[in-house]
């Protein structure tokens, strides 16, 4: 079975390989230093540092794991290559919310990066799913948990 793709904006991959660096280059070597300290101190059979300097380890080695895993299978969301008349992962759009009779503004992107107090929603997202592929001035029903919202599009855009 082939691997899900990954959607991701440049700033996500960017952001998923300055991690990706971090814990190779830094995070690898500090645990390092803990084990070293750890085993220093005699009988590890009984050693919490030693037991979580271990757990860090493997935590630091399973994040390494599946971020090279999510960038072997990205697909990168380039708003700029795509029109904007229908709302797409990458797009910004502006919404009026009509349960809280607001604009709100959301940028559409892969669930990796969605951050929905920052206002970035994933495109699997109820939102999200419900937005895409419509047009400046459709109305959206949205169905949740809690019952139905209705949005309005009223701008969409390339970031």
């Amino acid at each position: 079975m082939a691997d899900k793709q990954i959607l991701l904006t440049y700033e996500g991959i960017k952001a998923l390989e300055k991690e990706l660096e971090d814990l190779k280059t830094v995070e690898r070597n500090k645990v390092a230093v803990e084990l070293k300290e750890a085993r220093a101190q005699g009988d590890l059979s009984e050693n919490a540092e030693y037991d979580a300097a271990k757990d860090r380890q493997a935590e630091i080695e399973t994040r390494i794991v599946e971020i090279e895993k999510m960038l072997k299978n990205v697909v990168v969301i380039d708003a700029d290559e795509q029109a904007s008349d229908t709302v797409k992962p990458g797009h910004r759009v502006k919404l009026y919310d009509e349960a809280f009779e607001e604009e709100v503004e959301y940028l559409i992107v892969g669930s990796t990066e969605a951050d929905p107090i920052n206002g970035k929603i994933s495109n699997e997202s109820p939102v999200g799913a419900a937005l895409i592929g419509h047009q400046v001035g459709d109305e959206v029903l949205v169905e949740t948990e809690f019952g139905t919202d209705k949005y309005k599009i009223l701008a969409i855009s390339n970031n």
